[in-house]
């Protein structure tokens, strides 16, 4: 079984994130969106809050989970058999800092990274930038799911 990982914090989840998940799907046996838990950061969003929209928004593909990880991705790849990482890339600067990233993972584990080219429509997008913009009133529905949005207003709200 060819079996990917779809790592990030996905605090929230984006268009971005979901273009990218969806297209490894129908590359991939099994597509794990693994949602990283980074205990130095505290997220706008729990670690089940975010396990729950990310659930609701990929339960149309069939080969997809999602599961959370702390540590190293590698170890997750190693637990779950995946042999590779899937990672969006939207700009250069993206790509220096991932290139560092996969050429550590490959050297740790043997995971092999596939570096996908966003969707232009989403190559601005990041979660920090959604978040910023819903603070402050902005609309975001064009850049996330609907529940997210609704989750976003809610959460701002209070």
């Amino acid at each position: 079984m060819r079996r990917a990982v779809c790592p990030g914090s996905f605090d929230p989840v984006t268009n971005g994130h979901l273009d990218i998940v969806g297209r490894a799907s129908r590359l991939f046996d099994e597509v794990i969106i693994g949602v990283l838990i980074n205990q130095a950061k505290t997220g706008l969003f729990t670690e089940d809050e975010r396990i729950e929209m990310l659930g609701e928004v990929t339960k149309g593909y069939d080969n997809v989970r999602v599961l959370s990880f702390r540590g190293l991705l590698v170890d997750f790849c190693r637990t779950h058999d995946a042999a590779v990482v899937v990672k969006g890339l939207r700009a250069v600067s993206d790509f220096d800092y991932e290139l560092q990233m996969a050429q550590m993972n490959i050297g740790l584990a043997g995971v092999e990274t596939l570096f996908m080219p966003t969707n232009p429509l989403y190559s601005f997008l990041s979660s920090s930038l959604v978040k910023e913009v819903a603070k402050w009133g902005g609309d975001v529905s064009a850049h996330v799911p609907d529940v997210v949005a609704a989750r976003l207003a809610d959460r701002l709200a209070s």
